[in-house]
């Protein structure tokens, strides 16, 4: 049996990989009475004189709402809603596995910003938090910005914020190394769709002052109308110069010291790292094949590797991020993911290593100490609200 012929057949064999487990027996008409009816018609009564309480009489004040509409499935693209469940019932066991949070997998047709926002409003009573997964850019940016404003619970969109505090984690413990002050460490991020700006956005708002983005066409400009309004405005807020329109990453890597990576496969060689100032520091993260190969990064003189697979040290997986995060957003009853929490999150993700070495910069996704680490740091960030 091959692993793809073994893998269909785990599957295949639970009808997925999730279930509902109940938390009462019902084992009597007592019982009964207590967990459905009449009983619950006094849960219903309180509720409806006081709608909050539903957070604690019912599943709402613990369950998360998985949602795709599979726009941007990681190394798979665009393969429509129903493509994109697998992967969302995944996280979803993840969190229950990790954290002991309960989440649901809902995938969303491929409709307007509009109509998403509204499905997902019309819905939210049911969930304690919103988790927007493999929704391609730009539309994930709008349907995320108009959900903020209208829902009063956590909306965490797990490609940008996500990857955004572990990639910083990373950088934290890679600056270290290499003996880098953070904030004017000169960086490019090559690739500019939810990941990379969401990244961008992260090291720009902690006061990180050089940053240079690369996308498709070559350097994000201001004035560079091939680039959504997000990538202008931010490449606005940088200061970058007209003049670098059109400049490839070969045109801009020389003297950076880190490169970062959302992109696609082999689009950076050895002679870009060459070009590199000393001890370059390379976060290759494309799947399932990075931007350079490892070795060649390695032999190019990179100090520091990172990237998206497990085949390497210093995997950057958004694992090590979202069910310590909802861990800690439920308990404490943080409605935000902001700016400052996020470097919350990637300072005590990066503290996590012990002895921060060349091959290990962020903690392995196995590491028992992740969860309760990054849960232990929302909490002590909500006592200072």
């Amino acid at each position: 049996m091959t692993e793809a012929e073994d893998i269909l057949k785990l599957h295949a064999a639970h009808t997925g990989v999730l279930d509902i487990k109940s938390d009462l027996s019902v084992n009597t008409k007592a019982d009964l009475s207590k967990a459905y009816t009449p009983g619950v018609a006094i849960l219903s009564k309180k509720i409806a004189a006081d709608p909050e309480l539903k957070n604690k009489y019912t599943i709402s004040g613990k369950l998360v709402a998985l949602v795709t509409d599979g726009s941007a499935v990681l190394g798979l693209g665009n393969i429509g809603p129903a493509g994109g469940l697998p992967v969302i019932e995944g996280k979803a066991l993840l969190y229950k596995d990790l954290a002991g949070i309960s989440a649901i997998p809902v995938a969303v047709d491929q409709v307007s910003v509009d109509e998403v926002v509204n499905t997902i409003k019309n819905i939210s009573l049911s969930f304690a938090g919103i988790h927007l997964e493999d929704i391609a850019a730009p539309r994930c940016f709008e349907i995320e910005d108009k959900l903020k404003q209208v829902l009063d619970i956590p909306v965490y969109h797990d490609d940008q914020e996500g990857t955004a505090i572990v990639v910083l984690a990373g950088l934290i413990n890679a600056c270290r190394l290499t003996s880098r002050d953070l904030k004017y460490t000169k960086i490019v991020i090559n690739g500019v769709g939810a990941s990379g700006l969401a990244t961008a956005r992260l090291l720009f708002n902690l006061g990180f002052k050089n940053l240079t983005l690369v996308d498709v066409y070559g350097v994000v400009t201001p004035e560079d109308d091939r680039y959504n309004h997000y990538q202008r405005d931010l490449a606005r807020q940088l200061g970058t110069p007209a003049d670098l329109k059109n400049k490839k990453l070969s045109d801009v890597i020389k003297n950076q010291d880190v490169f970062i990576g959302l992109s696609d496969q082999n689009v950076m060689s050895a002679s870009d790292v060459e070009a590199m100032n000393d001890d370059p520091i390379i976060f290759a993260l494309a799947n399932p094949v990075p931007e350079i190969d490892p070795d060649i990064a390695s032999k190019a003189g990179a100090k520091v590797i990172a990237t998206g697979s497990s085949q390497y040290p210093n995997q950057v997986n958004n694992i090590l991020a979202f069910p310590g995060l909802f861990k800690g957003l439920l308990a404490n009853g943080i409605k935000k993911v902001d700016f400052d929490l996020q470097f919350v999150i990637a300072k005590a993700l990066a503290n996590t290593v012990e002895k921060v070495s060349a091959e290990e910069i962020v903690p392995s996704v196995f590491d028992e100490r992740v969860v309760k680490n990054v849960s232990q740091a929302v909490t002590d960030f909500s006592k200072t609200k």
